[in-house]
């Protein structure tokens, strides 16, 4: 898995989240990719099958796809035929376990933006969809890069963190764990998961030290406060803003 991006986050031109429908008939690596690039701050829809794929890019109108090649149904390039009826314009990244020339330049000359091959690494596939994206008119996110969860705000460009105008000073793990929480508001995260992108090593006994650093998180970012982070007991870890 990889390290959390540092990189300006994406948006639509009126500032809402992009959206990305991963298209693969394994759901291990549809669920990696989902969350992967809703780490981006990308609103993500998966599709196991070409026939679901194309039911779902008319009803939520993507603006990238990652689509793989085999298919129990279609294969990646009928499925592309199917979504450019629809979607002409947009951006698609093949993936394809095989590495010949004659594949590649096949998907490339049915109207495939770009590729990349199995095994591959998740920080390829999103730093492919993000070129992918900005030349299809997708903008760096306005307003400093801050992300914005009821009154807490993070300034990601300047590591900076105001809960209700008032600065809260956080080490560099706080602030990662804190940046996850709030890339994903309302969103209940497991331990396993916040291991793996704020510390990047699998989960194996160390649910302690999520433990300890929400509870330093939570004297900082709730203190005298109504709380936002929440444990959701055998589940996880949640913020909320306060209703």
């Amino acid at each position: 898995m990889p390290t959390p991006s540092h990189a300006p986050l994406l948006t639509r031109a009126d500032g809402s989240p992009l959206r990305v429908l991963v298209v693969d008939d394994e759901a291990n690596i549809a669920e990696l990719l989902r969350m992967a690039l809703r780490y981006e701050g990308w609103d993500v829809d998966t599709a196991l099958t070409g026939a679901k794929a194309v039911a779902s890019a008319r009803a939520n109108r993507p603006d990238a796809v990652v689509l793989d090649m085999m298919l129990p149904d279609f294969n990646g390039m009928e499925v592309l035929a199917k979504l450019r009826i629809q979607h002409p314009d947009v951006p698609v990244l093949f993936l394809t376990a095989k590495d010949s020339v004659e594949d590649r330049i096949a998907g490339l000359t049915a109207g495939g933006d770009d590729y990349v091959t199995k095994p591959f690494s998740l920080e390829e596939v999103v730093a492919r969809l993000r070129g992918l994206m900005r030349r299809t008119g997708a903008s760096d996110a306005a307003l400093e890069n801050l992300l914005t969860v009821g009154d807490l705000v993070m300034d990601e460009d300047a590591h900076e963190v105001r809960r209700g105008g008032e600065d809260i000073a956080l080490t560099a793990t706080e602030f990662e764990l804190l940046r996850y929480l709030m890339r994903n508001p309302k969103r209940v995260l497991s331990k396993a998961q916040i291991l793996d992108r704020v510390w990047n090593y699998d989960f194996g006994g160390q649910a302690n030290v999520v433990e300890l650093y929400i509870s330093y998180l939570r004297k900082k970012v709730d203190a005298g406060r109504e709380p936002m982070i929440h444990t959701m007991r055998g589940a996880g870890y949640v913020l909320k803003p306060v209703e």
